[in-house]
Parts: C-alpha cells; structure tokens; sequence
C-alpha cells in the first residue's frame, strides 16, 4: 500500500503484527521507525525491514512529506484488516490519540477472522485474542454487523 505521512505524522500506536513482516520502501523523505527500542532511519531509496512479532512505531519527524510504499509478507487479508481499521477512523470512532475504539475493531477482526493481526504492543497477545472473543458477541448484540458491512463491502 502507498502511505503518505505529513510532517509531525506517525501511527498512533506501538503495536506487533503478529503474522506478517512489514516492509517499508522509503519513497520520499524519511522515516523513523522504532524497532524493539531501538531506532531506524530510512532515507528515499532504502528499505526497513521489520520481522513479525516485533513491537515497532514509525514516525515522519522532518519537514517534508514521507511517502512510502508498505508490503506486508505474506499479504494474508490485510486488506480487509485495514478496511476495518480505516473505517473506524473515517467515521471519527477514534480516541484522542487516533487509537480507534477497540471494542469494535476486536469484533471487526473477529467477524472478518482476520489473519493480519496488529495488535497493540502493551496488549499481550494472550490477552488481545481474549479481547476479540469478549467484544465478539458484544457486537453481535449491539448491531455492529452493520459497521463490517459497511466497512468490507
């Protein structure tokens, strides 16, 4: 996928994925990505490469837009992981650090029985597929079917 990042921009949350490498092919500008702790910078030109299961944040702290292209390996259905996450965002079901409202988003993952996984990095993943079987038939109870309708459709 092609990500653009204004100045300032960022994920809004350390996170994991859990079956995925990601892949970062820096286009323009620069990234900043932080990996375990430990921070990476990549120029227009260069890749950063982050294996799954390792907690990381990326980061545009120049001036300039950061354009990247993102590959997930394998590509799984991340699509769809992303629809979900984008949707929520889009109708404004976020908190003030752009965290999208998680008891959604873990119904959302469930109903897709999605294998693109990210996950918070401070949610052990113990913990993280607990929450999706708790939120699951909350959402079925609050009517959240139409929100994966409307987001996947």
């Amino acid at each position: 996928m092609e990500w653009i990042v204004q100045p300032g921009g960022y994920v809004p949350f350390e996170h994991v994925h859990i079956n995925q490498d990601e892949i970062f092919h820096v286009q323009q500008g620069e990234i900043r990505v932080k990996i375990n702790g430990h921070v990476h910078i990549g120029e227009a030109g260069q890749t950063v490469f982050i294996p799954r299961g390792l907690k990381h944040i990326a980061y545009n702290n120049r001036p300039e837009k950061l354009v990247c292209i993102v590959d997930y390996k394998p590509g799984l259905d991340h699509y769809k992981t992303m629809q979900c996450f984008a949707g929520l965002t889009l109708d404004g079901d976020i908190d003030r650090s752009g965290m999208v409202n998680i008891p959604k988003i873990m119904y959302l993952l469930k109903k897709a029985k999605a294998r693109s996984l990210p996950r918070p990095a401070f949610v052990p993943d113990l913990l993280f597929r607990l929450g999706m079987n708790v939120f699951y038939p909350v959402g079925q109870l609050f009517g959240w079917e139409s929100l994966y309708q409307k987001y996947t459709s």
